[in-house]
């Protein structure tokens, strides 16, 4: 049910174009006026001769003469900013630049006279590491570059400081050697595996205490995408010892250090238990906590994403997580504009839930809104990360009525979910809230119910609907009045208030154990008999002969006398028809009354949706109650949005309760759809005192047959 949200190896940006622009920064200021002003749209010619142009004077300038250098640098200047176009990176490439880069990332050999000076010292370098590196933004070219031999030299670019020399120069190669490594290593578990290999992780480990902060940043980040899904670099970077350093990073006053040091952090604890522990032993708790209320988003969100697999490690982790003040600032985070930062930490809550005293202390602190609303997101990952953590505060009995006192029952009940597994969350986290109405929980809701404002009545009412037991029906709804809350939102003139009452009353009957349509037709006064279907209008032993549409039909008198209180009025009491041989039965139709004698004749008959109506009039005539129900469920089968009117009058006119009970249970049923039609409102309104009656009686028997049950 539980989904962790995805690392990532990089930057903050989800897209690769992160990396580009973090290659970008402060290069315009490298590059000369003339060399940032260099047009793609000169046309395809133009393009393709100044790329050959450039690649041309790097095959050519690999020396330490003034001019080559010059003209070496110029060169990785040009081919930086037209690599920053990415629709040219292909032809950039194809026309030969990478070998030629490749063999600038190293300083040229040394001839006499060279040792006198170096110029440009690390600049043409730092230019080919610049370009390299905007080059690898596509993934199909990291392995050319890196099979063209760049990792060992990118790696000796990062120890250009070892000898002591310190200058902006040495810094900028540094800087731009890590980056590449970053961008080649990018989502390549190949190689990133070779980085190691080729001995890159110490150094990079050691770049993390450099006096340049950019450097520290660039080291931070190349470390990062190389402990992504990489145990054993994740392994490397670890025994390098680089955590207490990491961790000190945390609270830097630079948000670029501090972004950068908890996404390692992240990654290296990332399906990793053991380095996990390692990482809260040397003391990461607290600085991550502290980051919840970084300025800078993309740290907050990494810091939340971490707590959330820190809360994973133990009980005891979450309960300190909570303890050092971590549960407020998480909260003031699902309220942020930032979608990924409400999902981080709607993602750590939800890990934090899975404790019982922390879940009562998130919905203390006010937890319970801000992951309801964002339920309404249109992101899946938020969406499913804010159920999760609903699930987890649903289970605690102290959360129970400030779940249904903030409305979110409805919001559950309601909600359009993207996923299956976040619909199966909430029906497990109603279903968890269901198991809870009893006992304290239910008193207190009863006291809500009493003394609260109106809306919170309402809310506990419809609320105790869908979730109470079958043996607190009668409690909550008639000793309580929680069934005049329901019927007030169905009499009120808002449509949501209707829709709402109208189907937890529908849910309410669903519930009720004793709700049916159409229940079996009652016993007889007297004790039926049934001459059976071979007697049904036959002449033998006929004692009684009836004219109908100037048609005879042959009865027994004895049949009829044990059949209804009409016939035994007819036969035995001061009616003219007590003697005679001939009775005439007038305004019924031959096929009705034949039909309703095979029923007094065998107890059973098959009734058409077409004749139903006509032999319900005559089963109310002559008080046949068992053919009267047989004919309402009938008639109930036809019920439809256009003539619900309709039946509700026949239910009334003929007392028929059972079609009565059908309609008004179609009617909560279809409201939704019938409050939108003309004039059917008024008959929801005509049918609230029917409703009140129904569930009066419903609800009354229901809790007498369950005690007698329990008898």
């Amino acid at each position: 049910m539980e989904q962790q949200p995805e690392r990532r190896e990089g930057r903050s940006f989800p897209e690769r174009k992160g990396q580009k622009r973090k290659l970008e920064e402060g290069a315009a200021a490298a590059a000369s006026a003339e060399d940032r002003e260099i047009s793609t749209t000169d046309g395809g010619d133009a393009i393709l001769n100044e790329i050959a142009a450039q690649v041309s004077v790097l095959n050519s300038a690999f020396s330490w003469q003034e001019s080559d250098r010059a003209a070496a640098k110029r060169a990785t200047q040009v081919l930086s900013e037209l690599a920053k176009n990415e629709d040219l990176v292909n032809v950039i490439v194809d026309g030969g630049a990478v070998p030629a880069l490749m063999m600038h990332l190293q300083a040229p050999p040394y001839i006499d006279g060279d040792m006198a000076q170096k110029p440009f010292e690390h600049e043409v370098e730092k230019g080919s590491a610049f370009a390299l590196g905007l080059l690898a933004i596509k993934p199909e070219y990291q392995k050319l570059i890196v099979d063209k031999g760049a990792l060992p030299h990118l790696v000796n670019l990062l120890k250009r400081s070892k000898d002591g020399s310190t200058s902006r120069a040495v810094n900028s190669v540094i800087r731009r050697a890590a980056d590449a490594i970053t961008n080649l290593a990018h989502e390549n578990s190949s190689i990133k595996t070779r980085v190691r290999l080729e001995g890159g992780i110490p150094p990079l480990v050691d770049l993390l205490e450099f006096s340049d902060s950019k450097v520290q940043r660039a080291a931070a980040g190349a470390l990062r995408t190389l402990a992504f899904k990489n145990d054993d670099n994740k392994n490397q970077i670890v025994e390098c010892n680089a955590l207490p350093t990491l961790i000190l990073m945390l609270g830097s006053e630079d948000a670029a250090i501090h972004y950068e040091a908890v996404g390692v952090i992240g990654n290296l604890v990332h399906s990793s238990p053991n380095i996990k522990k390692e990482v809260l032993s040397a003391g990461a708790l607290q600085p991550v906590i502290g980051l919840l209320s970084s300025c800078c988003p993309e740290s907050q969100r990494e810091a939340a994403l971490l707590l959330g697999q820190f809360a994973s490690t133990d009980s005891d982790c979450k309960v300190h997580i909570v303890q050092r003040g971590a549960v407020r600032p998480l909260i003031e985070m699902l309220q942020s504009p930032d979608v990924q930062l409400k999902e981080m930490s709607a993602f750590a809550l939800g890990r934090l839930a899975q404790d019982s005293h922390n879940q009562a202390g998130i919905a203390h602190s006010g937890g319970l809104g801000p992951l309801l609303k964002l339920l309404d997101s249109r992101n899946g990952s938020l969406q499913h990360n804010a159920a999760f953590a609903l699930y987890g505060l649903a289970d605690n009995e102290d959360n129970v009525s400030d779940f249904i006192r903030v409305g979110g029952i409805q919001k559950l009940q309601d909600g359009e979910f993207i996923v299956q597994a976040t619909k199966d969350c909430v029906s497990k986290t109603l279903k968890r809230l269901e198991e809870k109405i009893h006992g304290r929980v239910l008193r207190h809701l009863l006291y809500l119910m009493r003394i609260s404002e109106k809306s919170i009545q309402r809310r506990v009412a419809l609320a105790l609907a869908h979730l109470c037991s079958p043996e607190d029906q009668r409690t909550i709804f008639i000793d309580e009045n929680g069934l005049e809350l329901l019927l007030g939102l169905l009499g009120s003139t808002n449509t949501k208030q209707q829709l709402d009452g109208a189907a937890a009353l529908y849910r309410l009957a669903n519930k009720s154990m004793v709700l049916s349509p159409v229940d079996a037709a009652p016993p007889s006064p007297t004790q039926r008999v049934y001459l059976g279907e071979q007697y049904v209008n036959n002449a033998t032993l006929s004692d009684v002969t009836f004219l109908v549409e100037g048609r005879r039909f042959y009865a027994h008198r004895i049949c009829l006398l044990a059949s209804s209180d009409a016939f035994r009025a007819m036969f035995d009491g001061g009616y003219r028809e007590k003697d005679a041989r001939d009775i005439e039965i007038p305004n019924i139709k031959w096929e009705v009354f034949e039909l309703m004698m095979r029923f007094i004749y065998t107890g059973s008959v098959d009734i058409t949706i077409e004749i139903s109506q006509d032999l319900l009039r005559a089963a109310d005539q002559y008080l046949l109650e068992g053919l009267k129900r047989l004919c309402e469920y009938t008639i109930a089968q036809d019920i439809t949005l256009e003539n619900i009117g309709g039946m509700y009058d026949l239910s009334e006119a003929f007392h028929a309760m059972s079609l009565r009970q059908a309609c008004i249970l179609f009617i909560l049923e279809h409201f939704d759809k019938l409050s939108t039609m003309h004039g059917q409102n008024q008959l929801v309104q005509r049918t609230i005192p029917e409703i009140r009656e129904y569930f009066c009686r419903a609800l009354t028997k229901s809790t007498t047959n369950l005690q007698g049950l329990r008898l």
